[in-house]
Protein backbone atom coordinates (compact mmCIF):
# COMPACT_ATOMS: atom_id res chain seq x y z
CA UNK A 1 0.00 0.00 0.00
CA UNK A 2 1.35 3.00 -0.79
CA UNK A 3 1.49 6.95 1.23
CA UNK A 4 -1.28 9.03 0.32
CA UNK A 5 -0.81 12.12 -0.48
CA UNK A 6 -0.84 15.12 1.67
CA UNK A 7 -0.91 18.88 1.57
CA UNK A 8 1.51 18.57 5.34
CA UNK A 9 3.46 15.80 4.33
CA UNK A 10 4.67 14.99 1.06
CA UNK A 11 6.52 11.45 -1.07
CA UNK A 12 9.75 12.63 -3.00
CA UNK A 13 10.93 9.96 -5.55
CA UNK A 14 13.82 10.39 -7.63
CA UNK A 15 15.29 7.49 -9.69
CA UNK A 16 17.92 7.01 -12.15
CA UNK A 17 21.29 5.42 -12.75
CA UNK A 18 24.86 5.38 -11.08
CA UNK A 19 25.96 9.34 -11.21
CA UNK A 20 22.67 10.72 -12.43
CA UNK A 21 22.61 13.25 -9.89
CA UNK A 22 20.15 11.26 -7.53
CA UNK A 23 22.16 11.53 -3.70
CA UNK A 24 23.47 15.15 -4.07
CA UNK A 25 19.81 16.28 -5.01
CA UNK A 26 18.24 14.00 -2.39
CA UNK A 27 20.67 15.10 0.24
CA UNK A 28 20.33 19.07 -0.66
CA UNK A 29 16.47 18.17 -1.01
CA UNK A 30 16.20 16.95 2.21
CA UNK A 31 18.23 19.99 3.80
CA UNK A 32 16.08 22.17 2.32
CA UNK A 33 12.42 20.86 3.20
CA UNK A 34 12.94 19.50 6.46
CA UNK A 35 12.96 15.54 4.69
CA UNK A 36 13.88 12.22 5.95
CA UNK A 37 16.65 11.33 2.82
CA UNK A 38 16.55 7.80 1.83
CA UNK A 39 19.12 5.77 -0.05
CA UNK A 40 17.33 2.73 -1.41
CA UNK A 41 20.65 1.73 -3.44
CA UNK A 42 22.55 1.77 0.37
CA UNK A 43 19.98 -0.62 1.59
CA UNK A 44 20.52 -3.38 -1.48
CA UNK A 45 24.50 -2.71 -1.30
CA UNK A 46 24.24 -3.76 2.74
CA UNK A 47 21.58 -6.73 1.74
CA UNK A 48 24.72 -8.10 -0.75
CA UNK A 49 27.55 -6.98 1.87
CA UNK A 50 25.49 -9.15 4.63
CA UNK A 51 25.02 -12.26 1.74
CA UNK A 52 28.68 -12.27 0.72
CA UNK A 53 29.50 -11.78 4.41
CA UNK A 54 27.73 -15.23 4.93
CA UNK A 55 29.04 -16.72 1.52
CA UNK A 56 25.99 -16.56 -0.60
CA UNK A 57 26.42 -16.33 -4.13
CA UNK A 58 23.68 -14.58 -6.24
CA UNK A 59 24.06 -17.63 -8.93
CA UNK A 60 22.34 -19.83 -5.80
CA UNK A 61 19.14 -18.79 -6.14
CA UNK A 62 18.07 -21.50 -3.01
CA UNK A 63 20.60 -19.79 -0.57
CA UNK A 64 19.96 -16.53 -1.72
CA UNK A 65 15.94 -16.64 -0.73
CA UNK A 66 16.57 -19.06 2.78
CA UNK A 67 19.29 -15.90 3.40
CA UNK A 68 16.08 -13.48 2.63
CA UNK A 69 13.80 -14.59 4.72
CA UNK A 70 16.11 -14.04 7.98
CA UNK A 71 17.20 -10.84 7.43
CA UNK A 72 15.82 -9.01 10.25
CA UNK A 73 15.75 -5.23 9.19
CA UNK A 74 15.73 -1.58 11.48
CA UNK A 75 16.03 1.92 10.49
CA UNK A 76 19.23 4.62 12.47
CA UNK A 77 18.87 8.39 11.67
CA UNK A 78 21.88 9.64 10.91
CA UNK A 79 20.41 13.52 10.80
CA UNK A 80 18.40 13.31 8.40
CA UNK A 81 19.37 10.51 6.42
CA UNK A 82 18.08 6.73 7.34
CA UNK A 83 20.86 3.90 7.46
CA UNK A 84 19.45 0.40 7.40
CA UNK A 85 19.96 -1.67 10.41
CA UNK A 86 20.53 -5.62 9.78
CA UNK A 87 20.65 -7.40 13.19
CA UNK A 88 20.75 -4.29 14.64
CA UNK A 89 23.99 -2.97 12.83
CA UNK A 90 24.70 -0.56 10.51
CA UNK A 91 26.87 -1.91 7.87
CA UNK A 92 29.51 0.28 7.61
CA UNK A 93 30.04 2.93 4.51
CA UNK A 94 33.41 1.71 3.53
CA UNK A 95 32.22 -1.98 3.57
CA UNK A 96 28.75 -1.11 0.98
CA UNK A 97 31.12 0.86 -1.41
CA UNK A 98 33.50 -1.60 -1.36
CA UNK A 99 34.85 -3.38 -4.74
CA UNK A 100 32.89 -6.36 -4.15
CA UNK A 101 29.89 -4.96 -3.35
CA UNK A 102 30.04 -2.60 -6.53
CA UNK A 103 30.46 -5.84 -8.52
CA UNK A 104 27.82 -8.01 -6.80
CA UNK A 105 24.61 -5.47 -6.03
CA UNK A 106 22.78 -5.25 -9.32
CA UNK A 107 22.94 -9.33 -9.90
CA UNK A 108 21.06 -9.52 -6.03
CA UNK A 109 19.18 -6.47 -6.76
CA UNK A 110 17.75 -8.49 -9.96
CA UNK A 111 16.52 -11.29 -7.88
CA UNK A 112 12.95 -10.99 -7.27
CA UNK A 113 12.78 -12.24 -3.90
CA UNK A 114 15.25 -9.99 -2.41
CA UNK A 115 13.37 -7.10 -3.90
CA UNK A 116 10.42 -8.47 -2.40
CA UNK A 117 12.01 -8.97 1.31
CA UNK A 118 12.49 -5.05 0.98
CA UNK A 119 9.40 -3.50 -0.18
CA UNK A 120 7.70 -3.31 2.53
CA UNK A 121 10.66 -2.17 4.77
CA UNK A 122 11.32 0.78 2.29
CA UNK A 123 7.51 2.02 1.82
CA UNK A 124 7.55 2.02 6.00
CA UNK A 125 10.21 5.01 5.78
CA UNK A 126 7.40 7.13 5.26
CA UNK A 127 6.31 6.13 9.03
CA UNK A 128 9.74 6.16 10.35
CA UNK A 129 9.16 10.03 8.59
CA UNK A 130 6.22 10.93 10.23
CA UNK A 131 7.44 9.77 13.65
CA UNK A 132 10.56 11.88 13.56
CA UNK A 133 8.17 15.06 12.54
CA UNK A 134 9.86 15.35 9.34
CA UNK A 135 7.58 17.16 6.44
CA UNK A 136 8.13 14.34 4.29
CA UNK A 137 10.55 11.66 2.64
CA UNK A 138 12.95 12.40 -0.44
CA UNK A 139 13.93 8.87 -1.15
CA UNK A 140 16.34 7.58 -4.22
CA UNK A 141 16.57 4.78 -6.40
CA UNK A 142 15.64 3.01 -9.75
CA UNK A 143 12.35 1.82 -8.52
CA UNK A 144 10.55 4.58 -6.36
CA UNK A 145 8.53 6.26 -8.59
CA UNK A 146 7.29 3.15 -10.51
CA UNK A 147 7.04 0.49 -7.78
CA UNK A 148 7.73 1.58 -3.96
CA UNK A 149 5.72 5.16 -4.24
CA UNK A 150 4.01 5.29 -7.48
CA UNK A 151 1.63 7.66 -6.26
CA UNK A 152 4.29 9.76 -4.64
CA UNK A 153 3.65 13.66 -4.74
CA UNK A 154 6.72 14.21 -7.08
CA UNK A 155 8.47 11.70 -9.17
CA UNK A 156 11.35 12.36 -11.13
CA UNK A 157 13.93 10.61 -13.12
CA UNK A 158 17.49 11.99 -13.60
CA UNK A 159 19.63 10.45 -16.55
CA UNK A 160 22.83 12.24 -18.35
CA UNK A 161 25.42 10.65 -20.91
CA UNK A 162 27.29 7.51 -19.87
CA UNK A 163 30.37 8.90 -20.41
CA UNK A 164 30.28 12.04 -18.07
CA UNK A 165 27.98 9.58 -15.09
CA UNK A 166 31.83 7.04 -15.73
CA UNK A 167 33.48 10.81 -14.96
CA UNK A 168 31.55 11.62 -12.08
CA UNK A 169 32.26 8.08 -10.25
CA UNK A 170 35.97 7.89 -11.04
CA UNK A 171 36.06 11.53 -9.60
CA UNK A 172 34.35 9.94 -6.61
CA UNK A 173 37.21 7.21 -6.47
CA UNK A 174 34.87 4.37 -7.99
CA UNK A 175 35.40 2.82 -10.89
CA UNK A 176 32.96 0.16 -11.08
CA UNK A 177 30.92 -0.50 -14.63
CA UNK A 178 28.40 1.84 -15.00
CA UNK A 179 27.63 0.57 -18.45
CA UNK A 180 27.23 -3.04 -16.87
CA UNK A 181 25.36 -1.89 -14.09
CA UNK A 182 23.10 -0.21 -16.18
CA UNK A 183 22.52 -3.49 -18.58
CA UNK A 184 21.25 -5.36 -15.66
CA UNK A 185 19.41 -2.86 -13.56
CA UNK A 186 17.09 -2.25 -17.10
CA UNK A 187 17.11 -5.55 -18.07
CA UNK A 188 15.62 -7.23 -14.92
CA UNK A 189 12.61 -8.75 -14.93
CA UNK A 190 11.34 -7.44 -11.49
CA UNK A 191 11.30 -3.65 -10.90
CA UNK A 192 13.86 -2.83 -13.75
CA UNK A 193 15.29 0.43 -14.39
CA UNK A 194 12.97 2.57 -16.10
CA UNK A 195 11.73 6.25 -16.31
CA UNK A 196 8.13 6.05 -14.90
CA UNK A 197 5.10 6.87 -17.12
CA UNK A 198 4.13 10.56 -15.55
CA UNK A 199 7.50 11.08 -14.21
CA UNK A 200 9.12 14.04 -14.64
CA UNK A 201 12.58 13.48 -16.76
CA UNK A 202 15.64 15.30 -16.28
CA UNK A 203 18.89 15.11 -18.60
CA UNK A 204 21.64 16.42 -15.71
CA UNK A 205 24.13 15.80 -18.22
CA UNK A 206 25.23 19.60 -18.49
CA UNK A 207 23.86 20.69 -15.56
CA UNK A 208 25.57 21.72 -12.53
CA UNK A 209 24.58 20.33 -9.24
CA UNK A 210 23.18 23.54 -7.89
CA UNK A 211 21.05 23.36 -11.07
CA UNK A 212 19.88 20.40 -10.41
CA UNK A 213 18.37 20.48 -7.47
CA UNK A 214 16.63 23.68 -8.46
CA UNK A 215 14.86 21.96 -11.40
CA UNK A 216 13.47 19.14 -8.52
CA UNK A 217 13.14 21.77 -5.71
CA UNK A 218 10.47 24.37 -7.94
CA UNK A 219 7.90 22.64 -7.84
CA UNK A 220 8.31 21.10 -4.18
CA UNK A 221 8.22 25.08 -3.10
CA UNK A 222 5.61 25.37 -4.62
CA UNK A 223 3.52 22.66 -2.47
CA UNK A 224 5.69 22.86 0.54
CA UNK A 225 7.55 26.39 1.29
CA UNK A 226 10.83 25.70 3.13
CA UNK A 227 10.82 25.61 6.45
Amino acid sequence: MTAPASTSFIIVAIDGGAASGKSTSSKVLAERFNLLHVDTGSFYRGVTAEFLRLGVAAADHAAVVAAARELHFGTRLHGRSAAMELGGRVVPDAEIRSKIVNANVSHFAAIPEVRAALLAYQRGQADVARAHRFQGVVMEGRDIGSVIFPDADFRFFLHADPTERARRRAKEGHHDSIAERDRIDSTRKTAPLACPVGAVSIDTTRLTPAQVVETLAAPIEARLPAP
